[in-house]
């Protein structure tokens, strides 16, 4: 009896063992032109063409061509997809072949028969791609369509879910584009962060897909946040609130040190269209300014609800990162009609309607354009205002929208920016001086504090341009030296009713001139301006920083000393944060820190400017200007030989580390959600130079980890980076650190896009993370100990680079 249940026992077994043949066979089919050897004949193929240079699989809709078609898929999904296209065949029925129980019920396509036993049939040997498209192609429009009619249906079954507090309802007449996510309760809605466990729960929206990988085309928001994945185990250190006026803010105090919660108060209601009447009121007015009816015979202006959501949108979510309107005093059925579609543009972006957008944003550029050629006999002096605001959000809109044209348009118009700001300046210093010791009203006031904080806002976009496209700067900072630098928000949003109180504030703030301040971080005395102010200093240390970079024909002895007085000027801007003026007005946007969202710029640009001392990655900032990621991420990798293992460049890689460590803390999945309504673009194009640097850092560890074994502090550096990662992130990129670093950064920034640049960003890190982790033979790993893969294992990772 043993004996028969030994063998009963070992058949199995002796069954089971014929299925590892197909692992263990010899590699027969060996490379011409290596000694590398493979068990498949197509695996061989595929790696000879990393020697041959063949690149077969060609995009149909764009130039690109790939080695693998897999990464023709994956280049089809990820970058035609969100602009309106759907993936190839065979990836749908890839990824749609997850079992999900969570996966929100669609409306069926209707299809025929016959088209779908031609897809089959035209897919079965993947490499019909032509065919494949074209059908794909044909049927956009039917499931287009089907998605359409079914996001209508369900903006009419939960209308009371999706107004928002401080304005009338959504329009269900206007349908969100497909893939679109509607913008909730923007006014009021504060998502808790993950480390909380109490807050409001997140608004329930239907998902158009059940993936939740860094690829997925549309946003998946999940019902509460216990459902909220992240893909790294660091939790965040639980901290008090208790004195804070909004407990939903993590992360350390804010440099600026909030009041008590009884003193604080939330910023002025959004501006909004009160009537028809008041809509009609807009309509007559663009009549007005448009004489050669260049506007009104092709634009329709949106519904009343449409223009009171972009409104709130731009105010709520927008204005606080460049905040130089005046929200209590501006009237939509006043302002100038050029300056009030620049705002809506900005602000259905903000809603994510694209095509109304770029309507509203294109009206507002003819109507100001024609406004400026009719007046061109009058020098800049005489300029209104309305048009330098208008031209600023105009530029601001064509340079982050992810159009190469818009850039190139921007670049042209930005002298005569540059222009209208100092004859505006001029005028402004002038008309002070005619008034004498006079104490201006509070009309006067605030006109006056609306134009410094246009063009000081018009100097911190240009410095973003140098940032992310190696633009001349066309406003150097002497431009404003007896300028007064901007009051706190809190002063700029008072609203009250006694004069004397109003003028004893403003007797309280403290506004010192840009030359005084920028004296004092030289001299390391420790300025105190208001968050707004630190925003604008920081950028003129930028300036000089790109400044200094750019001028080779200098002695080397003197650049060294003038970059030791930028060290000293940086450094005590840092400090100078704790001296801001206190902020009493909270801003409802979720940030890692609490206070004022422009300190959380600030320090973004902060990290960015200490960085450039070291390491100045120009190639790539001319790469961008053409806005395709393939020759982003190819400019990215000669970048390493940039990067050196030095003291200096260790405290460098600190910063970079800092930038990474905020969302890692924050959950990953959380920030990619959600920092493209509450951060600024700042971050992501700050974020450039900084994860470039760590991943090109990290890969110079991966490369020499053998003959050159870290020191001490890189080691402790190396550790702290691990520790962000949990096990499940080995599967983003194959297990290497620098590849892993970004591609989660790239997905992140990648995963919902205002801005165009930010999908082109994200792109191209994931571009540049795929080639990182081609050459996975050695070096480190997401682990702290590595062990070396067995032949199969080696193998099957092969097949899946390219």
């Amino acid at each position: 009896m043993p004996e028969a249940m030994t063998v009963q026992a070992t058949a199995p077994a002796a069954q089971a063992a014929p299925k590892k043949g197909p692992l263990a066979q010899d590699r027969k089919y060996k490379c011409a032109y290596c000694n590398r050897a493979f068990s498949r004949s197509e695996h061989r193929s595929r790696h000879e063409r990393s020697h041959t240079k063949e690149r077969p699989f060609k995009c149909l809709k764009c130039r690109s061509t790939f080695v693998r078609r897999d990464l023709l898929l994956r280049h089809d999904r990820t970058v035609h997809a969100k602009d309106g296209g759907i993936p190839l065949h065979s990836e749908v029925k890839r990824r749609g072949s997850k079992k999900n129980p969570a996966t929100v019920a669609r409306r069926p396509v209707a299809i025929e028969p016959a088209t779908l036993r031609h897809i089959e049939s035209a897919s079965e040997n993947l490499v019909d791609l032509e065919t494949a498209a074209v059908l794909m192609t044909e049927l956009h429009h039917a499931a287009a369509a089907a998605m359409v009619d079914h996001e209508r249906e369900t903006l009419l079954q939960d209308k009371s879910r999706r107004s928002m507090s401080s304005g009338p309802e959504f329009d269900p007449s206007v349908p969100f584009p497909s893939g679109a996510i509607p913008v909730q309760n923007m006014s009021t809605w504060d998502p808790p962060t993950p480390c909380s466990s109490t807050g409001p729960d997140f608004p329930k929206v239907n998902t158009m897909s059940s993936s939740q990988d860094w690829n997925a085309n549309t946003l998946q928001l999940p019902g509460h946040p216990i459902s909220m994945e992240r893909s790294f185990s660091a939790e965040p250190t639980p901290i008090s609130h208790r004195g804070s006026p909004n407990p939903f803010f993590p992360g350390p105090p804010s440099p600026s040190g909030l009041p008590a919660s009884s003193q604080a108060s939330p910023p002025p209601t959004p501006p909004s269209v009160q009537s028809d009447h008041e809509r009609n009121l807009i309509l007559d007015n663009i009549r007005e300014i448009d004489v050669e009816r260049a506007v009104l015979d092709r634009f329709r202006l949106p519904s009343k609800s449409a223009l009171n959501r972009y409104l709130t949108a731009y105010f709520n979510l927008f204005h606080h990162h460049l905040p130089f309107l005046h929200t209590a005093s501006f009237q939509p059925g006043t302002v100038a009609p050029p300056l009030l579609l620049a705002i809506l543009s900005v602000g259905a972006l903000y809603t994510f309607e694209k095509e109304q957008a770029y309507t509203l944003h294109l009206s507002s550029k003819v109507l100001v354009n024609n406004f400026l050629h009719r007046t061109q006999d009058k020098d800049s002096h005489s300029c209104p205002l309305w048009a330098t605001q208008t031209l600023l959000l105009n530029m601001v809109f064509a340079s982050w929208s992810g159009d190469s044209k818009g850039v190139e348009w921007a670049y042209t118009i930005k002298v005569l920016l540059a222009n209208m700001v100092i004859g505006g300046r001029y005028e402004l210093e002038t008309r002070i001086q005619q008034r004498g010791v006079d104490e201006p009203s509070r009309e006067e006031w605030v006109m006056e504090e609306g134009c410094r904080r246009t063009y000081y806002a018009v100097y911190i976009f240009f410095g973003l341009l140098t940032l992310i496209y190696n633009h001349t700067p066309p406003l150097q900072f002497n431009e404003f030296d007896q300028m007064s630098l901007p009051c706190s928000e809190t002063l700029w949003n008072l609203e009250v009713h006694d004069d004397q109180t109003w003028r004893d504030a403003i007797a309280n703030e403290a506004t010192p001139t840009f030359a005084r301040a920028h004296s004092q971080l030289y001299d390391g005395d420790h300025p105190q301006y208001s968050a707004f102010a630190a925003r604008i200093m920081i950028n003129a240390l930028f300036i000089e920083v790109w400044s200094v970079k750019r001028s080779p024909e200098a002695p080397e002895v003197t650049l060294n000393e003038y970059k030791e007085k930028l060290s000293v000027a940086l450094d005590t801007w840092h400090k100078a944060l704790d001296f801001c003026t206190p902020e009493s007005m909270i801003v409802p946007l979720t940030a890692p820190q609490k206070g004022h969202p422009l300190v959380f710029n600030a320090l973004a640009m902060y990290r960015c400017t200490v960085v450039r001392l070291e390491v100045d990655l120009v190639a790539i900032q001319e790469a961008i200007r053409f806005h395709v990621p393939e020759e982003i991420a190819a400019a990215m990798t000669p970048a390493s030989e940039l990067i050196h293992r030095s003291e200096s460049m260790t405290k460098v890689i600190q910063l970079c580390f800092e930038c990474f460590q905020i969302p890692a803390l924050m959950g990953i999945r959380w920030v990619a959600r959600t920092s493209a309504l509450n951060w600024s673009v700042e971050h992501p194009l700050c974020g450039l130079d900084l994860m470039l640097i760590l991943s090109l850092w990290l890969q110079k560890f991966e490369d020499e980890v053998l003959e050159s074994p870290a020191t001490e502090e890189e080691q402790a550096m190396l550790n702290k980076i691990r520790s962000l990662f949990d096990d499940d992130s080995t599967e983003l990129s194959g297990s290497k650190l620098s590849a892993a670093v970004a591609r989660v950064w790239g997905g992140m920034i990648d995963e919902v896009n205002v801005w165009g640049i930010t999908r082109i960003l994200g792109e191209s890190f994931k571009l540049h993370a795929h080639i990182l982790s081609l050459n996975d033979d050695s070096g480190m790993t997401l682990s702290s100990s590595s062990s070396s893969p067995s032949p199969e294992t080696d193998e099957d990772m092969d097949s899946e680079m390219e």
